[in-house]
């Protein structure tokens, strides 16, 4: 039932793989343009795509065999990135732990092809294997951009552990295989933590500067502005919570070509929000540049539906202003719509709609899984897989509005 107020979900459910095991928070990714890969905790990795099968576009769940996975494993996280360019090539990473009957052995496995024409193909990428071994429990499997010394940008592997440390993970070209490297050499600011990192989001802004988040499973949120060209930390803040943090997040609000004040500078145009969620509390912040943690507001009626496990900030009606979604565990998919301050009022996110699902939300993902220009919600819960497409109705009258009455805002454009 809507609340009074309240506007109806603008998605409609397309389709619903299930999945014969669970999966967890750690366990979706995006694998190239229009394909999405989930792991379920026994050992399996499910390819969704859409297809051309007898001149209709349908959904398609195969399951990929990924080497030197055992069959008694137990997938924990996955990851998967295209690399920077002037490279080519999917890099899939997926770690797990293998039962040995006396003793359980955690490993990460990193798959990349390097022969010429096979670099996306995934069947070819599932046989080419790095297997290592680690020495702690993994947890979140991340990747994200860094600054080279020649000034080019490479892609590496994060992965959080149980023995309280990020472990890097950077490629050796010359050897064709990723090496793991002290990671205070990229992101000094991820050394020294209090405890097990849950979840890490890492943001690129202008001027050569990064902001990295983590939130910890002894309530420990993290925050630091790094000057990537040294790497140097800026500035840091860190802010004890009363639970575990399992998902954090870094947004701008607006593109640098859309200013929510047209009187700010082209620094401050890029003022980046950030979201923690607690087991049963989710704050979101102001402008972290200028004021770093200290300021926060608990997300109206988000401490009623359990745990948020995820969360995802995106334009979903063509507006211009994005609008911020959380998944959570009591199965509830909540959408709030960041309000401009009137004079003398505080910013803040409002509830628009709110969906229900039957099993706990894990991970949200916004891709065009059809080729037809409109992305698809992506949604993880512990029983499988939705893909949710917009009101092809409202989206038709979108479109004649923009048409018929076109505005100066370039952001009422599709």
């Amino acid at each position: 039932m809507l609340r009074e107020g309240k506007e109806a979900c603008p998605f409609v459910e397309d389709s619903f793989s299930r999945f014969l095991s669970q999966s967890n928070m750690y366990g979706l990714c995006q694998a190239g343009e229009q394909e999405l890969l989930a792991a379920t905790l026994k050992g399996k990795v499910v390819c969704f795509r859409y297809q051309d099968l007898q001149q209709k576009i349908r959904p398609v769940a195969k399951e990929v065999q990924f080497t030197y996975i055992p069959v008694d494993a137990e997938i924990v996280s996955i990851d998967a990135f295209n690399k920077s360019s002037p490279n080519r090539g999917l890099v899939v990473g997926i770690t797990f732990i293998k039962d040995s009957g006396d003793k359980a052995t955690p490993f990460l496995n990193i798959y990349c092809d390097y022969e010429p024409g096979s670099e996306f193909n995934l069947e070819s990428i599932a046989q080419s294997c790095l297997n290592l071994e680690l020495q702690f429990t993994p947890f979140q499997l991340y990747h994200t951009e860094v600054q080279c010394e020649n000034g080019c940008s490479e892609t590496v592997f994060l992965l959080s552990g149980h023995d309280q440390r990020i472990h890097l993970y950077k490629e050796n070209a010359s050897l064709h295989q990723f090496e793991e490297q002290p990671v205070e050499r990229l992101f000094p600011e991820l050394q020294e933590l209090p405890s097990n990192v849950l979840w890490l989001d890492v943001l690129s802004i202008p001027g050569g500067r990064r902001l990295s988040a983590f939130g910890c499973q002894n309530g420990c949120v993290g925050l630091a502005l790094v000057d990537q060209t040294g790497p140097e930390i800026v500035q840091s803040w860190r802010v004890q919570q009363d639970s575990p943090i399992s998902t954090v997040l870094l947004f701008p609000l607006h593109s640098q070509a859309e200013p929510a004040d047209p009187d700010r500078s082209s620094v401050n145009v890029w003022s980046v929000r950030f979201l923690w969620s607690e087991w049963s509390v989710h704050c979101a912040l102001r402008d972290v540049q200028e004021y770093g943690v200290s300021c926060h507001a608990c997300l109206s009626e988000s401490d009623q539906c359990d745990a948020v496990l995820c969360a995802l900030v995106t334009d979903l009606d063509f507006d211009g202003q994005k609008e911020l979604l959380l998944g959570t565990y009591g199965q509830e998919l909540l959408c709030y719509k960041f309000q401009q301050p009137m004079r003398g009022t505080e910013e803040q996110f409002q509830l628009l709609w709110r969906r229900s699902f039957k099993s706990p939300l894990l991970s949200i993902i916004y891709l065009d899984l059809t080729g037809d220009g409109l992305r698809e919600l992506a949604i993880l819960t512990l029983k499988g897989l939705h893909i949710l497409q917009v009101n092809c109705q409202e989206t038709e009258d979108l479109v004649h509005r923009c048409v018929l009455l076109p505005s100066k805002n370039s952001s009422n454009w599709l």
